[in-house]
């Protein structure tokens, strides 16, 4: 998997929220979020 610098955007993606609907990273922009990805998360390590 690739990296990301920082200063780069990130491609456009989508994930299911915690109540099951759809949110793609397109419906923010131009708005200021802040990402954060767990590279371990339900992983055993």
């Amino acid at each position: 998997m690739a990296q990301l610098a920082t200063g780069v955007a990130a491609p456009d993606f989508e994930a299911l929220t915690d109540s099951g609907t759809t949110v793609k990273l397109s419906d923010y922009r131009g708005k200021k979020i802040v990402l954060y990805f767990y590279p371990k998360d339900d992983t055993p390590g």
